[in-house]
């Protein structure tokens, strides 16, 4: 999801002049070499779920959810550069391990929903560049703040369900398969959807500025991040629908 310490004063204390600047093309770059890492951990993880190492694979699942939301927090907030480029191939690597085996999960229960949800998930994330690049949708101010808030907002809601369900609670409605449940997922696609612009718009606005070269790390790390959280929010959406068959 997108880091909210991205403003503009941010990409003016970053700013560098002597040595190679963050390019968008860098970025690109940057961004196919940790889904290469992703795809590597995901797609084995995943075939141990149908090879029945189960017991493996939910390690793998559980351990690369915790190490990738440590190593998430060090990365957003080390602003150390150097650490950029080592710790977001790593993080990569423990998200594919995740998504490897969460996706297996879903496609035991639904045959196909995994190649539907990596489908829509890539025409989603065409769809909001070519808005973006067209000037359709604009990362303005007051359209961050409403993404930020927004999504901070979901945040709130998914750690109230993980407290309530210590307590064998859930909060109504909302995670089922009811058209209140349909509804939510479809804003909550819609919100992370919404989160690529801001992404979109770092790596222009840090090329801009010229942000030191480390930085296309993090833009493709940041980019990353929303199209992963995109995809398990589709993969939800596609599982309450299937669900009501």
């Amino acid at each position: 999801m997108s880091n909210p310490v991205l403003n503009d004063k941010f990409l003016e204390n970053e700013r560098v002049l002597d040595s190679m600047p963050m390019t968008i093309n860098g970025t690109i770059n940057k961004t196919l070499i940790l889904f290469a890492c992703l795809a590597i951990t995901a797609i084995y993880t995943f075939s141990l779920v149908f090879a029945g190492y189960m017991d493996h694979a939910k390690m793998l699942t559980f351990g690369g959810a915790i190490v990738g939301f440590i190593l998430a927090l060090i990365i957003i907030f080390s602003r150390n550069t150097t650490l950029f480029k080592i710790l977001t191939p790593i993080y990569a690597l423990a998200e594919g391990c995740f998504i490897g085996g969460i996706s297996a999960f879903f496609e035991a229960s639904w045959a196909g929903i995994v190649a539907q949800a990596v489908i829509c998930t890539m025409i989603t994330v065409l769809m909001m560049l070519g808005l973006y690049r067209a000037n359709i949708i604009k990362a303005t101010e007051k359209f961050r703040s409403v993404i930020i808030i927004s999504t901070a907002s979901i945040c709130a809601i998914y750690l109230i369900q993980i407290i309530a369900s210590f307590f064998a609670r859930s909060i109504p409605q909302i995670f089922t398969a009811s058209p209140i449940g349909i509804g939510f997922s479809i804003i909550v696609v819609g919100i992370a959807a919404l989160n690529l612009i801001l992404d979109f718009d770092f790596i222009e606005k840090g090329s801009n500025a010229m942000l030191q070269r480390e930085y296309e790390w993090y833009g493709a790390f940041g980019l990353m991040v929303t199209i992963v959280w995109l995809y398990i929010e589709i993969l939800k959406l596609l599982a309450k629908l299937n669900s009501r068959d």
